[in-house]
């Protein structure tokens, strides 16, 4: 069951401020967020409880456990949420509970609760995911990290005032980036353990002058103490710092550090002063890139990509694959030290890394699948607690490519302390101690431009190793590219011919195919959705398969929130690609997985097809064209007001004013007119005064022009430029509208309204084809094969309405179409103080225009199929099914 905000938030009050609880809250708790009632039966009776102890336990596969307890709830919720059991299965949320009180941890974005039971409607918020709906993480009040980042993008800004010389070189900026993190790791290392409890900190405000002026000094002279292994060569005062390596003080990096004022030692040591072990890795990397980017820095926190979102990428790819594996493993040791080796040996590759997002997320999951093996080993056989004392998951197994410089330093930074707080797990599972430091892994992350890089130099491919690509490389459409990203292409398609037209991100996935094809290594990017439709697809994905390459799974479209504040996401899609095999294939919509036996490059369960551009329709359906374009310099198109001048001046010209809408007008409610003139009666117009001026403008406007057709136009200034206007019954579709909405408005003319060429046009049309377009069918149709215009619809004749396929109908169905079409358009009249863009806004549209839609939708889907489609994917499958029958066809003939 699908269920809005409202309608959880309703059904979930009863369970709050009741005097007592028991067993049945669970079951209760997942009913309000849509779980079935047969699901839940079988929970409760045992089928689905998958619980250690079912009992006390209530468990079920990706969902919950849920345990009773008399103990310390904290305390259980502890050891419960890093369990093996709900490693093994997945578990979302892990919920504990005296009954009195209610403690639970979401373990995909690692948010807790903890409330009074009888609280747990006013924070039913917090399990949305049951119910399909992904929370906003709001980082500015959930992490340390934007107050952290704050404070340090002033100090940044105070150095760089007080050190100008070094934002006028790269060699420069790249010493203040270096500085930058190093005070980051030290500012952690000091709240965490890896130095004393604030060492760092207190020796600058011990040890330095309060001006600030010999900071600078100071705190070189500590850096060179952390790449001091020998204690006996350090001075007394700084013997203490322990001796760091890794490449992080190495002296070869010893920049200047730069010189300090009173303001820039006070903010260094406000800084330090904040409880940095709150930090969270998962998003240090790009929100302390923001800070030596000034221009990004008008919300720090909008620089945190979701860990349920990174998840979608890296599970299907090789998480869940490995977590079944654990399952099938669980109670044989043999089977679960062999996992423990294929683990280790997984390499996992961000060709566009930014500042280690994907490659810290992908870390930590396997670091926690080791410690579940680790502790299910253990309880087979107490004698495995000796064998593992330090992880297998090593850092030179996650490599990256980053054009950025101060983000390729912050990503290698983001891994150490991952692992340093995976290593703070693992003690507190085994009570063995994993010691971050010495930093022997400097880590594999490359600066350079992912494009032109051999990708194989960085992480290298021998065909048999474990290896996964994932990440979000950058997107830019063919228009908006630099000239430097248009020359990345030559770099990486080399001799291979490429279109134009293709978006940025394309490079990445050609570059990624010609690295996994023939070898074990797979990849998944997040890109955005307009990859996969319109001409795109077709340019982009041919090539790929042809390579011998498949989709894997791929999520078809969701909004990337990666703006905390503001929430302002893009509508992606994540897509795989590994080499053809007998493997189940997916397609992930709403959260919902549907195997798929194949999935072709509109992200559709079908045939490897490409839409090209037609000419002409390739169903029975009347052809589409432009609306009529005036080039008129303001003379044929009239105003309301101008229209009504023109009346009153010369009421006879009535018969030649008509109404001319283009998208814009037609869904926004706007009035315009145009001067509609024909050879048969510009005779008689000329004669009019008003009407005779208003065509000179047309004139001198057309032979001013420098296009020696809009001159020769001038010949004829009472036509349009463009007229394609034919007086009939005519259907008018936007070129452009807003993704929100479920339909594009669609309208239905009368024979006198003149279409311009800001909108499609299909003349002659008869209602039954004005139903096909308005339906949910070809919707799927749009989304799936249109183009987009930033993120809005982009309606193209050539190639949505040229390729839809349309079925024969017969006499009595199109008389039923028709009747349904123009039920919708009566429906719109009853709204008629409304506009379009009103009635269609999916958050206020009428009931009484849902319900004729979705009669339209009913009708239209059997006259398809008889038996009607399930779901949205099931209707493009058969489309794209009858698209390739259509097309044999027509080259048989």
């Amino acid at each position: 069951m699908r269920l809005n905000l409202k309608s959880v938030e309703e059904r979930v009050r009863p369970l709050g401020g009741r005097a007592s609880y028991d067993r049945e809250f669970i079951f209760e708790l997942l009913a309000a967020y849509g779980r079935s009632s047969s699901n839940i039966t079988r929970l409760r009776n045992g089928s689905l409880n998958v619980a250690d102890h079912p009992a006390t336990e209530v468990a079920q596969k990706n969902i919950v456990y849920f345990k009773e307890t008399t103990n310390d709830p904290l305390a259980v919720i502890d050891e419960l949420r890093t369990s093996p059991t709900v490693v093994r299965y997945g578990t979302r949320f892990v919920i504990v509970t005296d009954y009195a009180e209610l403690l639970a941890f979401d373990t995909k974005t690692n948010d807790s609760l903890a409330i009074p039971i009888s609280d747990v409607d006013k924070h039913f918020t917090f399990f949305l995911p049951w119910a399909g709906m992904e929370k906003a993480q709001y980082v500015a009040e959930a992490h340390a990290d934007v107050k952290a980042a704050e404070r340090m993008a002033r100090l940044f800004d105070e150095l760089l005032a007080t050190n100008p010389e070094l934002n006028t070189t790269t060699l420069g900026r790249h010493a203040l980036n270096v500085f930058f993190t190093r005070l980051l790791f030290c500012f952690f290392a000091e709240d965490t353990g890896i130095f004393d409890e604030g060492q760092f900190t207190a020796a600058v405000g011990a040890l330095t002058q309060p001006d600030g002026s010999d900071v600078s000094r100071f705190l070189t002279d500590i850096f060179t103490a952390l790449d001091t292994a020998d204690a006996a060569e350090k001075p007394t005062h700084l013997a203490g710092f322990p001796y760091v390596n890794g490449r992080l003080f190495t002296v070869e990096e010893h920049h200047t550090v730069p010189a300090f004022n009173k303001k820039a030692r006070d903010l260094l040591l406000e800084s330090g002063r904040l409880l940095w072990n709150e930090i969270n890795p998962d998003i240090f990397g790009s929100m302390f890139q923001a800070v030596v980017s000034p221009g990004q820095r008008s919300d720090l926190g909008q620089h945190y990509t979701s860990v349920p979102n990174i998840l979608k990428t890296i599970e299907p790819l090789f998480l869940d694959g490995l977590k079944e594996q654990f399952n099938a493993a669980f109670d044989n040791r043999l089977k679960l030290e062999a996992l423990l080796t294929r683990i280790s040996q997984i390499k996992v590759f961000d060709p566009a890394c930014g500042s280690g997002n994907f490659l810290v997320i992908a870390y930590k999951e396997l670091r926690k699948l080791e410690h579940a093996i680790l502790e299910r080993l253990t309880q087979l056989d107490v004698r495995h607690q000796t064998l593992y004392v330090e992880s297998r998951i090593n850092i030179e197994s996650f490599y990256g490519i980053e054009i950025d410089d101060f983000a390729v330093e912050v990503a290698i930074l983001s891994l150490w302390i991952a692992k340093h707080q995976m290593n703070r797990e693992f003690f507190e599972k085994f009570r063995l101690n994993i010691p971050l430091i010495p930093l022997k892994e400097t880590g594999q992350v490359r600066q350079g431009n992912a494009a032109r890089v051999d990708w194989n130099s960085v992480c290298p491919n021998n065909g048999e190793e474990e290896i996964y690509l994932i990440g979000n490389p950058p997107y830019k459409g063919a228009r908006g590219q630099t000239k430097e990203m248009k020359a990345d292409f030559d770099y990486a398609f080399g001799s291979r011919p490429y279109s134009k037209n293709l978006d940025y991100i394309a490079i990445w996935f050609v570059k990624g195919a010609d690295y996994i094809a023939g070898t074990r290594a797979e990849l998944a990017f997040v890109t955005t959705n307009s990859v996969a439709q319109g001409e795109h697809a077709g340019l982009m994905f041919p090539p790929i398969f042809e390579k011998g390459l498949e989709i894997g799974f791929a999520y078809t479209s969701f909004r990337w929130e990666n703006n905390a504040k503001r929430n302002a996401g893009v509508t992606v899609a994540v897509i795989s690609l590994r080499n053809r095999s007998s493997r189940s294939k997916y397609l992930f919509t709403d959260d919902i997985r549907i195997e798929a036996k194949n999935v072709n490059g509109y992200l559709a369960d079908g045939d490897n097809i490409s839409i090209g551009k037609r000419t002409k329709p390739l169903s029975a359906i009347p052809p589409m064209t432009f609306g009529s374009m005036p080039n008129d310099g303001g003379g044929l198109v009239l105003s309301p007001a101008e229209r009504e001048t023109l009346l009153e001046r010369a009421p006879q010209s009535s018969p030649w004013i008509k109404r001319f809408l283009g998208s814009t007008e037609f869904i926004g409610g706007v009035e315009r007119y145009a001067l509609w003139l024909t050879a048969a009666n510009v005779e008689t117009a000329l004669k009019v005064d008003s009407v005779a001026e208003r065509i000179e403008r047309v004139r001198v406007h057309r032979r001013a022009s420098d296009r020696a057709s809009t001159k020769k136009l001038a010949d004829v200034p009472w036509r349009f430029g463009e007229a394609r206007h034919r007086a009939t019954e005519s259907i008018i579709v936007p070129r452009v509208s807003s993704e929100r909405r479920d339909y594009i408005p669609i309208g239905y003319l009368d024979p006198d309204t003149v279409i311009s060429d800001a909108a499609n046009a299909v003349y002659g049309a008869e209602p039954w084809v004005f139903g096909l377009l308005t339906s949910r069918l070809h919707m799927v149709w749009v989304r799936a094969v249109g183009g987009r215009l930033k993120t809005d619809y982009r309606y193209s004749a050539t190639i949505v309405y040229n390729n839809f396929p349309a079925p024969t109908l017969s006499a009595p169905a199109k008389e039923q179409l028709a009747e349904a079409a123009l039920r919708v358009l009566d429906v719109r009249e009853y709204h008629s103080e409304k506009t379009l863009a009103e009635l269609y806004d999916p958050d206020l549209m009428p009931d009484d225009l849902r319900l004729a839609h979705q009669e339209l939708d009913d009708l239209v889907d059997s006259v398809y199929r008889k038996r009607g489609f399930d779901n949205d994917e099931e209707r493009l499958s058969y489309l794209f099914g009858m698209h390739e029958q259509f097309t044999a066809e027509e080259k048989r003939k």
